[in-house]
């Protein structure tokens, strides 16, 4: 099983930017495979990838997510090339649709048919790294601008036509297309016990562009940590979980509390959401069940994580994204070279299963 680490977050600001390209730089030395750099509001998320990837020499750095709405599709294919340039070929580009309340809020983008954005954003992208001229005539984007003087152009960075392209997704029709446009699955809100309610989707998809399950990435990620007083990381683990079903989106619009409904969580998810929504988000977090908590990440005792590591194995991941806890960047980075240790540990021992 390979391993990816996640930085940024929706408000992270670069305040301790230099830690952070330490934890990374560190990172790389244990041969994590992937680094992922995500955006809302705060960093974006190339600059820092740009960053580190004159820091590192073998780790994957990819966008998790680049958002469709903030940028037209042929500056995604030209940044695209060029953080492949600069990276020697390292860059993967993560895309995702994000949400009505940042699109329309922060980008004042029109975030209605956002599949159909999507599918349209990729192919005109796969045309800019094929070395083909931008040409398209879609219901969303439309190359060159009628009635004036544009004219098809081809971007003139060498063509990239294996620039692998992952994808945010999590309702029904969204995971299908993954499926069958896709390299990879960037999964969130993910139980291993409840995968079909996202791969079953993505099956579809795969099956319906004539491809193999092995073409494609799943990866998902969770907190790992090893320790004996479990109840200390669940609880510590519920305001997060709030904070997804009540806060992730507005009360109308969720991706993510959907997913946890569909795989089994429908009560909980309609009861956090509410309470986070009336304000009450202590209550909210303890609607949490635990083990909505145990089952979505990979914490207790090695026992439990050596456990949680072959459910989420056995559901089909093939990359898993780990995020570590410590008081400051150096206990963080203790903390993911023992996570690392044990995957990897654990991954030989399947191997001669």
């Amino acid at each position: 099983m390979r391993t990816g680490i996640g930085i940024g977050s929706a408000y992270y600001n670069g305040e301790d930017w230099d830690q952070l390209v330490d934890y990374t730089v560190e990172a790389d030395k244990m041969g994590v495979d992937f680094v992922w750099s995500a955006e809302a509001w705060g960093m974006d998320a190339i600059v820092p990838l740009a960053y580190i990837a004159a820091m590192t020499k073998n780790i994957m750095l990819g966008t998790g997510i680049v958002q469709i709405s903030s940028r037209v599709p042929s500056m995604i294919a030209m940044t695209s090339q060029s953080m492949a340039t600069v990276s020697n070929d390292r860059f993967v580009l993560g895309l995702g649709v994000s949400g009505p309340q940042v699109v329309e809020g922060l980008h004042g983008a029109d975030f209605a048919h956002p599949l159909g954005r999507l599918r349209e954003c990729i192919e005109i992208i796969r045309k800019g790294l094929s070395g083909d001229r931008l040409e398209y005539d879609g219901k969303h984007y439309l190359l060159p601008r009628p009635g004036g003087e544009g004219k098809p152009i081809r971007l003139s960075q060498p063509p990239r036509k294996n620039l692998k392209i992952y994808l945010a997704t999590l309702g029904p029709k969204s995971l299908e297309m993954t499926g069958e446009l896709a390299d990879g699955w960037l999964g969130a809100s993910f139980i291993p016990e409840a995968a079909d309610v996202f791969l079953a989707p993505m099956k579809k998809g795969l099956a319906k562009a004539g491809r193999s399950p092995s073409e494609l990435d799943i990866q998902v990620g969770g907190s790992l940590e090893i320790g004996d007083d479990v109840e200390r990381m669940i609880e510590a683990r519920k305001p997060a979980m709030a904070f997804t079903l009540g806060g992730m989106g507005s009360a109308k619009t969720n991706f993510y509390n959907d997913a946890l409904s569909r795989s089994g969580y429908a009560d909980t998810a309609k009861e956090v959401q509410s309470l986070w929504v009336e304000g009450k988000k202590d209550l909210a977090a303890k609607a949490v069940p635990d083990d909505m908590i145990l089952k979505n990440h990979l914490i207790g005792t090695e026992d439990m994580v050596r456990e949680r590591l072959r459910a989420f194995r056995d559901a089909g991941v093939t990359t898993l994204r780990v995020s570590t806890s410590g008081r400051d960047w150096k206990e963080r980075t203790q903390t993911l070279e023992e996570a690392i240790d044990l995957i990897k540990s654990e991954s030989a021992s399947w191997n001669k299963e």
